[in-house]
């Protein structure tokens, strides 16, 4: 996928565990794992902006877009 979840960094910083983050949120600690890992197909905006104002960041420090990579185009076309 795409999208790159940076959770574990700023959590990293934040000296926080992903137990403690998952409380403040008041999400399922299965489910923040899956965003952590980059499994989460989705995302809602509440959410989001829980995490955002537990970890004092914005949206663009939890998410990265990173283009992947396509195949080269038959050189012979």
């Amino acid at each position: 996928m795409a999208i790159r979840v940076n959770l574990d960094r700023i959590l990293l910083d934040r000296r926080m565990s992903l137990t403690e983050l998952a409380e403040k949120v008041g999400i399922t600690l299965a489910n923040l794992s899956i965003l952590k890992t980059g499994k989460a197909r989705a995302i809602r905006f509440s959410t989001l902006e829980a995490l955002c104002r537990e970890l004092d960041c914005q949206p663009a420090d939890l998410l990265e877009y990173e283009p992947e990579e396509q195949p080269l185009a038959n050189a012979a076309e």
